[in-house]
């Protein structure tokens, strides 16, 4: 189903800003492109940024997809950014509230054959080397719900950028924004079980498993066993 008009505007006045930006500051290294869908997917990425959203979308708008971000909702309570965002169709996530009206919204966009962006550990890592952390299970619901295909992506470098905890983007030298696409996670066979909360944490962990597969091939080493979890500040091997 092709967007509305006035959507499809309202992202082509954004990425006359936002290409030019981003072509600008980063170069770009992209591969596994051929893993993305037609219509109506899931992309899943780690998250090492605040310009992850940005360098994702840049991505997948030049395959010719209109990209509709989860993203916590401060942002959209911001003046005239918030406006632009509801505008554009992205989709606020109340982390306070359970995420029950956030995925319907994703439910309707998949529905319309769109695009949705998640980063299924919720906020930027708190892992102290950069690794995907422990995820919630929000991807994991809709992508059983839906039936959409969840294609796992790996981002490295765009945080020489913008760090984590950051004040001020390092422009110089240019940066290398490195994206990585992987085959879609099978998940099939959970699509038709009940999706018991051992389901859920059995889909985010072949989620996360796939991320962090594209993530460390663009790293070129190995993630140490087990995942950060930010509630404890410790490794474990529990990622959902």
């Amino acid at each position: 189903m092709k967007a509305p008009l006035s959507l499809r505007v309202g992202f082509l006045a954004a990425a006359s800003v936002v290409r030019p930006a981003m072509n600008l500051l980063t170069s770009k290294d992209w591969s596994g492109l051929e893993h993305i869908p037609d219509t109506g997917f899931i992309l899943v990425a780690n998250h090492i940024s605040e310009l992850d959203p940005l360098a994702l979308a840049h991505m997948v708008y030049n395959q010719g997809h209109l990209p509709h971000v989860l993203a916590k909702a401060e942002l959209f309570r911001i003046p005239v950014v918030g406006k632009m965002l509801h505008g554009m169709h992205h989709i606020p996530v109340e982390r306070t509230r359970g995420g029950g009206a956030s995925l319907e919204a994703a439910e309707r966009v998949l529905a319309e054959g769109g695009a949705i962006l998640i980063y299924p550990e919720g906020t930027i890592t708190h892992d102290p080397q950069l690794w995907p952390m422990k995820a919630k299970t929000g991807a994991a619901r809709l992508a059983l719900k839906t039936g959409a295909p969840v294609i796992p992506v790996g981002q490295w470098g765009i945080q020489e950028m913008f760090p984590r905890h950051g004040r001020y983007p390092r422009v110089w030298p240019r940066k290398n924004a490195r994206i990585k696409v992987g085959p879609p996670v099978q998940l099939n066979d959970l699509r038709t079980v009940p999706h018991t909360r051992s389901v859920l944490k059995e889909a985010t962990e072949r989620i996360m498993t796939a991320i962090t597969t594209q993530v460390e091939d663009l790293r070129g080493e190995t993630m140490q066993v087990g995942r950060f979890d930010p509630r404890t500040g410790t490794r474990n091997g529990d990622s959902a």
